[in-house]
């Protein structure tokens, strides 16, 4: 399945803190004839990954850019609050 789906990069960053690093990466990710999917992933926070799903490449972009003002104190928590993934 992996082999079948394409990944498109929007935006990566990396966050230099006190406990280690936080990565934040936004990308699209399409199967065959399906349409694209936005994610943004959050690593390395409290060692739970967080993500937020966005419908369109203008709300990605966006979207990302919210997380980093909430990471670096300067906004609220994107909506919707990113969901916690089980390990």
């Amino acid at each position: 399945m992996l082999d079948q789906m394409t990944l498109y990069p929007i935006a990566d960053d990396v966050l230099l803190a006190p406990g280690g690093k936080v990565v934040v990466r936004t990308y699209g990710v399409a199967a065959a004839d399906a349409p694209v999917a936005y994610r943004t992933w959050v690593t390395g926070l409290r060692d739970q990954p967080r993500y937020w799903h966005w419908g369109r490449f203008e709300e990605a972009v966006g979207g990302h850019r919210q997380v980093l003002e909430w990471l670096t104190g300067r906004g609220p928590a994107p909506f919707p609050e990113g969901r916690l993934v089980p390990s």
